[in-house]
């Protein structure tokens, strides 16, 4: 089978499971180059899992055998590399957020629509196994017509365990921007696009204090949101109640549930591609452990670049695509500007609802 050739930058903490993925476990992706500002770690990865080109973004984006740009660097600079990247004829799948405005997501959009080229963007964890099944038990009514759910990202800030987290706290980043993607990608796979938002949003620390690593004691200012409260009213007529906050010390809260007709559904961390899921339905006095029926239950992150490699070749709509994550952004800057308006938001954006994996995709996709 004729592979996608595909070039990665941005060797930070994200690159080593995408790296290992692309190279030891999908079958339709070669990584044939990588690229950093700091080019030790463009060296590092490429000696960990075999990469055969170390270069500049740049002389990366020039070379004419890469079908694929895999772009993973800071949120800051998804917009740039990605959009070149498209210039340059390449396929681009990239780290989310896809870009940190609404400006820029539809440039890239346009650009990729313009030019006949597959646009991607994380995160695929919705493509996992524990979110594929949450899928289909909705789709085959196992707790009737859902009316309404429930997402809370419950969390301590990244200082405490990131040894640079400056760019959680700038411009892209923050909770919403971070971690929200993981609880809408898993929502819109499950309920279909967003119709209408309303949100309040709040920086409850002017500064943050590094608790890790070699930095340990710097004071970082925050520039973005740390504690993020809205509600998604979405086309299915399913209404949810979300919370994204760093500004927590614990919380018992769930990840996700879902309440229907007939019973409610309790989901795992929607940033991990396993996990829990419980089921109460009506007449049950205890929550019952429903068994995982799809792969992809490990750290399969890339599994959206695969699925997107083996839609290249057979013309088909990749799931974790462009218009999706664009209407995630949308989103995204709706809450926000539901709360800077004392007003609700109506996105300007739609996206279709992705398919349900195939059973068979394992097959497909991964090494024997």
């Amino acid at each position: 089978m004729d592979r996608i050739k595909a070039g990665l930058i941005g060797c930070g903490n994200i690159s080593g499971i995408y790296a290992k993925n692309c190279t030891e476990r999908f079958n339709n992706i070669e990584l044939i180059a990588c690229a950093d500002l700091v080019r030790d770690k463009a060296e590092k990865l490429a000696h960990e899992y075999n990469i055969p080109v170390v270069c500049t973004a740049d002389e990366l984006l020039d070379m004419p055998e890469i079908d694929l740009v895999l772009n993973l660097t800071v949120p800051s600079a998804h917009f740039e590399i990605s959009y070149r990247a498209l210039e340059s004829g390449k396929h681009v799948y990239s780290e989310k957020p896809l870009a940190i405005n609404r400006k820029d997501g539809l440039k890239l959009l346009n650009l990729a629509t313009k030019k006949g080229l597959y646009l991607g963007c994380a995160p695929d964890t919705f493509m996992g196994g524990a979110l594929q099944t949450a899928r289909k038990l909705l789709d085959d009514g196992w707790i009737g017509r859902p009316v309404g759910a429930t997402a809370f990202m419950m969390g301590v800030g990244p200082e405490t365990w990131h040894p640079s987290p400056d760019f959680f706290y700038k411009t892209g980043g923050g909770p919403l921007f971070d971690m929200g993607p993981y609880y809408l990608n898993a929502l819109i796979n499950l309920f279909g696009p967003v119709k209408r938002i309303s949100g309040t949003a709040k920086i409850s620390f002017p500064y943050r204090v590094i608790t890790t690593g070699h930095r340990y004691g710097e004071k970082i200012e925050c520039e973005v949101p740390t504690h993020v409260s809205s509600v998604l009213d979405f086309k299915s007529d399913v209404v949810v109640t979300m919370i994204m906050t760093f500004d927590t010390c614990g919380s018992t809260l769930p990840h996700i549930e879902i309440y229907g007709q007939e019973g409610t559904l309790s989901l795992p961390d929607p940033n991990y591609f396993g996990g829990r899921i419980q089921i109460k339905r009506k007449g049950m006095d205890e929550w019952e452990e429903l068994p995982l029926l799809f792969g992809f239950t490990d750290n399969s992150r890339g599994i959206g670049i695969a699925d997107m490699a083996n839609s290249i070749k057979t013309g088909s709509k990749n799931r974790a695509n462009g218009e999706m994550a664009f209407h995630v952004l949308d989103i995204m800057q709706g809450i926000y500007d539901a709360s800077e308006k004392n007003s609700y938001y109506i996105p300007i954006s739609s996206c279709v609802r992705p398919e349900p994996l195939p059973k068979d995709l394992e097959k497909l996709v991964c090494k024997s």
